[in-house]
C-alpha cells in the first residue's frame, strides 16, 4: 500500500507519539539506577565512572537515545520496506559468522568482540525479522490461510531460530521468536495453531515428568475430542471414548503402584498398560486418516498430521532433551520442573532471587538497601536477573509500577498499530510488542521461578549495550513508521 497523501498536515509535535517515549525514557531511567544498585558488591565505583558497569551503561544510553533520535527524525521511513529483505539475508550472515568468528561466552558463540566492545548479532535479528516478516504479509493479496504464505512466514521465523539454537547455542535468544505467533495469529492465523502450540508444550513436559503412556493418553484425549466435537458428536466421546481412556489412566496408576512391590519381569508376563496405548493410538490414528480421506477437509486432514506429529513428539522429547539441550539448560529445566533439587548448583540464582523478591514484601527495602543486591547473593543481577533488584529495594508497589509500565508500552504499540492505515506499519508494530512481551514473561518468569533459566535481558532495563541499542532501533522504527502515517490523518 502507498504512502498516504493529502492536502493538511499535521505538525511534529502532534505526530509523535510522546507516551511511548516517555515510558520508554521511564523504563531506561529505572534501569541505569538498578544496575547502580546491584553492582555495588563488585564495582562500588561512581555513576559516572566510565570503567564501571554503571558508567558503561551511561555511554550506552546517550548512544541509544542518539540512534533513537536518528531513526525517528533523520531516516525517511520509506526506506524499511525496500530494505527489508536485504537486511534479513545480511543478519543472516552475520548470525552464521558469528559461530565461526565470534568469541564464546557462558556457552555460547553469539558475541563479536571489538576490544571492551561486545556485540550480539542475535538482539539485531529479531528487528530484520520482523521487517521481513512485515513486508511479506503486508502485501496486497497476501493471506496466511494459504498454505504456501504460510510456509514462507514459518521459514522466515525458523531459520534464525534454528541457526540460533544448532549453531549459536542460544535457546534463549531462540525462544523469543515464538512471540511471532501473536502477529501471525492478528493477520488470520487460526487460533487452533497457538492451541497445537500450547499441546506441544504439554506433552513435552508430560513426557519428562510422567512417561510416554501418560502423554499419549493425552494425545489421544485431546485430539478425539476435538474431532467429534467438530461433527457434533461429543455425546459418542462421553459414552464411549471417554470411559476407554479413563480405563487406560486408571491401569497406568494401577501399574506404576504394582511395580513398587513386584519384580518388573513378573508383572511383564500379565499386563502393561503401554500395549493398551499402543493398540488404541493404531485405531485413533487408522480412524483419522480414514475420515480425512473420506471426507477431504483441511480440518480433517490438519486432525490426522497434528496426531501422528504429537506421536513423534512423545517418543522424540526424550532424545531432544539429553541430545539437544545443553547440560546446563537441561539442569535448569530438571529443576523448574522439580525432577531434581539443586539449591546450591543451577538452582542456587533462582533461589536468591525468590528470596531477594519475597523479602522485599510490599514496600520493599529501599534503595541501595537491599541485602541480597548490595552483598552480591544473586549472580547476574544487573542483566538477566535485574528485576529481583527491584523486587527487593522497591518491593511489590515497585515491581507493579516497572510491569505495569511495560503492559503500557505494549498495549501502546498495539493501539498505534490498529490505528494505523498500513500494512506493514500495522504488522511491524506487533512484531515488536511481541517480542517486548517475550522477553518481559520469560525474564520475570524466570526470576520468580516459573521459567528456566535462560539468559533473556529485561528490556531497557538491563545492563548491555546490544540489548539496549536493539530495543532502541525496534521501537523508534515504529515510531517513525507511525508518524509517517499520521502527515494527513
Amino acid at each position: 500500500m502507498g504512502r498516504l497523501s493529502g492536502h493538511k498536515g499535521r505538525s511534529l509535535g502532534q505526530r509523535v507519539d510522546w507516551t511511548i517515549i516517555f515510558i520508554y525514557l521511564a523504563l531506561v531511567f529505572i534501569g541505569l539506577i538498578n544496575i547502580y544498585s546491584s553492582v555495588q558488591a563488585e564495582d562500588p565505583a561512581g555513576i559516572l565512572d566510565w570503567q564501571s558497569r554503571c558508567g558503561k551503561q551511561v555511554i550506552w544510553i546517550l548512544t541509544a537515545f542518539f540512534l533513537g533520535a536518528v531513526l525517528l527524525f533523520l531516516i525517511s521511513p520509506k526506506i524499511y520496506e525496500p530494505v527489508s529483505a536485504p537486511v534479513y539475508l545480511l543478519v543472516l550472515f552475520m548470525l552464521v559468522a558469528v559461530i565461526f568468528l565470534g568469541t564464546e561466552t557462558k556457552g555460547s558463540n553469539s558475541w563479536f568482540e571489538f576490544g571492551s566492545v561486545k556485540f550480539q548479532p542475535a538482539e539485531i535479528s529479531k528487528i530484520s525479522t520482523s521487517l521481513m516478516l512485515a513486508a511479506i504479509m503486508g502485501r496486497q493479496g497476501f493471506r496466511i490461510s494459504r498454505f504456501g504464505n504460510l510456509l514462507v512466514t514459518a521459514v522466515i521465523i525458523l531459520v534464525p531460530m534454528a541457526i540460533l539454537v544448532f549453531g549459536e547455542k542460544e535457546t534463549g535468544s531462540a525462544l523469543v521468536y515464538c512471540g511471532f505467533i501473536f502477529a501471525m495469529y492478528r493477520e488470520g492465523l487460526s487460533g487452533w495453531v497457538i492451541a497445537l502450540a500450547g499441546l506441544a508444550i504439554l506433552l513435552f513436559i508430560v513426557t519428562l515428568t510422567s512417561s510416554v503412556t501418560v502423554s499419549l493418553l493425552i494425545l489421544i484425549t485431546t485430539t478425539s475430542f476435538c474431532s467429534l466435537a467438530m461433527e457434533g458428536k461429543t455425546n459418542r466421546w462421553v459414552t464411549t471414548w471417554l470411559p476407554a481412556l479413563i480405563f487406560g489412566f486408571v491401569a497406568h496408576a494401577v501399574y506404576n503402584s504394582l511395580t513398587q512391590d513386584l519384580e518388573e519381569g513378573a508383572l511383564a508376563l500379565t499386563f502393561k498398560p503401554v500395549y493398551f496405548i499402543g493398540a488404541a493410538c493404531l485405531g485413533v490414528g487408522a480412524y483419522f486418516l480414514w475420515n480425512a480421506f473420506r471426507k477431504g477437509r483441511a480440518f480433517h486432514w490438519g486432525l490426522a498430521v497434528t496426531f501422528f506429529a504429537g506421536i513423534m513428539l512423545v517418543f522424540s522429547t526424550n532424545f531432544a532433551f539429553n541430545s539437544i539441550l545443553q547440560d546446563h539448560q537441561r539442569k535448569r529445566i530438571e529443576v523448574l520442573l522439580h525432577m531434581k533439587e539443586d539449591p546450591m548448583g543451577v538452582g542456587y540464582n533462582v533461589n536468591q532471587s525468590m528470596i531477594a523478591i519475597g523479602s522485599g514484601g510490599l514496600h520493599g527495602k529501599g534503595y541501595l538497601e537491599g541485602t541480597q543486591t548490595v552483598y552480591g547473593f544473586v549472580p547476574e543481577q544487573s542483566t538477566d536477573f535485574i528485576f529481583c533488584t527491584v523486587g527487593e529495594e522497591w518491593g511489590f508497589i515497585g515491581c507493579l509500577i516497572v510491569i505495569g509500565l511495560y503492559v503500557a508500552l505494549i498495549w501502546r504499540i498495539i493501539r498505534d498499530s490498529e490505528r494505523s492505515r498500513e500494512s506493514f506499519t500495522r504488522i511491524y508494530g506487533y512484531c515488536t510488542a511481541s517480542c517486548i512481551f517475550m522477553h518481559l514473561f520469560i525474564n520475570v518468569g524466570m526470576t520468580i521461578g516459573l521459567v528456566p533459566v535462560i539468559g533473556i535481558p529485561l528490556p531497557l532495563v538491563s545492563y548491555g549495550g546490544s540489548s539496549l541499542w536493539a530495543f532502541t532501533a525496534m521501537i523508534f522504527i515504529f515510531l517513525a513508521l507511525y508518524k509517517d502515517e499520521r502527515k494527513f490523518f
